[in-house]
């Protein structure tokens, strides 16, 4: 894969990312995390090599975390402060978790060859994104050891599935 392609899908994540919490710390508003967020995914899509194979994996990556964080927000294990929000989260995780399954769609790829690693660092680094959101008084911890011990099951298992099944799918 190019090189300088995989730089911008991340900057553009990272981006996303970016907007979508300092569009709330600094303007108050969701809209910075939503537009960026979108344009982000539309390029991303009109740029990818195969687009049912990046449509499946963006959807099916978003509807498992957008579902299991609404899951720990419901339980109370955690809460957001923002602006505006859909159903329990926050209205711009509509475009992070979609921005954040692109890298699983060419990005992610070469983690194929470094598994345990990947599962490893999946563990660590996942939990850890969020931790970041209770310093910048966007995330309410509320059961903090539930909470870390949740996300790092679910940050290993969901790098598990794609190195070991969802990689292999065919979309010719």
């Amino acid at each position: 894969m190019n090189k300088v392609k995989i730089i911008l899908i991340l900057s553009g994540y990272q981006l996303t990312w970016l907007m979508c919490v300092f569009g709330e710390l600094v303007y108050n508003s969701f809209l910075p995390g939503l537009i960026f967020g979108s344009i982000f995914l539309l390029l991303s899509f009109l740029n990818s090599n195969n687009k049912k194979k990046f449509t499946f994996i963006v959807l099916l990556i978003s509807i498992i975390g957008y579902i299991f964080d609404s899951i720990l927000v419901f339980l109370n294990i955690y809460n957001f402060d923002v602006s505006l929000y859909f159903g329990f989260l926050p209205i711009w995780m509509l475009v992070l978790w979609p921005s954040f399954a692109s890298l699983f769609d060419e990005v992610f790829v070469f983690l194929s060859n470094y598994k345990f690693l990947a599962v490893f660092l999946s563990g660590c680094l996942g939990p850890l994104t969020y931790y970041l959101g209770v310093p910048l008084d966007l995330l309410i911890m509320n059961q903090l050891y539930l909470f870390i011990f949740l996300m790092i099951i679910f940050w290993l298992n969901l790098m598990y599935f794609y190195l070991n099944y969802l990689i292999k799918f065919k979309f010719d």
